[in-house]
């Protein structure tokens, strides 16, 4: 939209120009020398577009509001979970939150849904015991950083947890068997487990019942400017497949990252 930038809001200490969202997670800057790796959510390239729509570039904030992925009913101190609407909104121009159904949204914000949902998901060695999430009591559960359910496994199964920097940092301990399972979006595996070299790999735990929760930039009301672009390119997002053909350029990325650093076979 253009000329968007100037009703954008650039808040204190963010810089001219720069429009400001908060996430789950906020990606550290890269270091020079360190690994390349891809994030376990798509939360920054859908900032970025957005502050690409408006001309603007993007300081992120991290949201520390705890999100419960198991629905309101399974809320509370098991899970972690307390709601969006627990925590006060950062000093942000909008923010990207995921919501299980039900979720409240703040107040004198509206949501606009991205298209991206969070369903957690386990796969495993083919030949596997593990045949039910019950079953993950006692077991290595391997999970990164910047996802929804690190600490959620562990407290709701039993599972032993191992948090990693990226997706690809737990995907490459599953292969080695660093682990009995790995718990990341439904959406991302099912993509890599197309991948011919993910065939041993390709037992897995559907999402539980009620589980889940749908990505939604929140926009202030008092923006409508900025609330306008958002609803645009959410609706271009939708008519041109964007989640889906980023998600598959995303997957191809961590597989290849995983293959660099597999300097051991699979485990057998």
């Amino acid at each position: 939209m253009d000329g968007s930038a100037a009703h954008a809001a650039p808040k204190a200490g963010a810089g001219p120009q720069t429009l400001t969202v908060a996430m789950h997670y906020v990606v550290p800057p890269f270091v020079p020398g360190s690994k390349v790796r891809t994030a376990e959510a798509p939360d920054t390239d859908l900032a970025e577009a957005l502050a690409g729509k408006v001309h603007t570039s993007l300081h992120s904030l991290p949201d520390n509001t705890e999100i419960s992925i198991f629905g309101a009913a399974a809320a509370g101190p098991a899970n972690g979970a307390s709601g969006p609407s627990s925590a006060s909104a950062p000093q942000a121009d909008a923010m990207l939150r995921s919501l299980a159904p039900g979720a409240a949204v703040p107040a004198s914000m509206q949501a606009v849904p991205t298209g991206y949902a969070s369903q957690p998901m386990a796969i495993m060695r083919s030949d596997t015991d593990i045949k039910s999430w019950d079953q993950l009591k006692g077991r290595t559960v391997c999970l990164s950083e910047g996802g929804l359910y690190t600490g959620l496994i562990a407290a709701r199964y039993g599972a032993i947890e191992k948090v990693f920097r990226a997706p690809a940092d737990s995907l490459l301990a599953l292969r080695t068997g660093g682990c009995d399972a790995a718990v990341h979006d439904k959406f991302m595996l099912d993509e890599l487990l197309k991948l011919p070299e993910w065939k041993k790999f390709s037992a897995k735990l559907p999402p539980p019942p009620q589980s889940g929760a749908a990505l939604n930039f929140l926009v202030p009301e008092g923006n409508p400017e900025l609330l306008a672009a958002v609803q645009k390119l959410a609706g271009e997002w939708r008519s041109s497949h964007y989640l889906a053909t980023l998600n598959k350029k995303r997957v191809r990325d961590i597989a290849f990252e995983v293959y660099l650093d597999q300097t051991v076979p699979d485990c057998h």
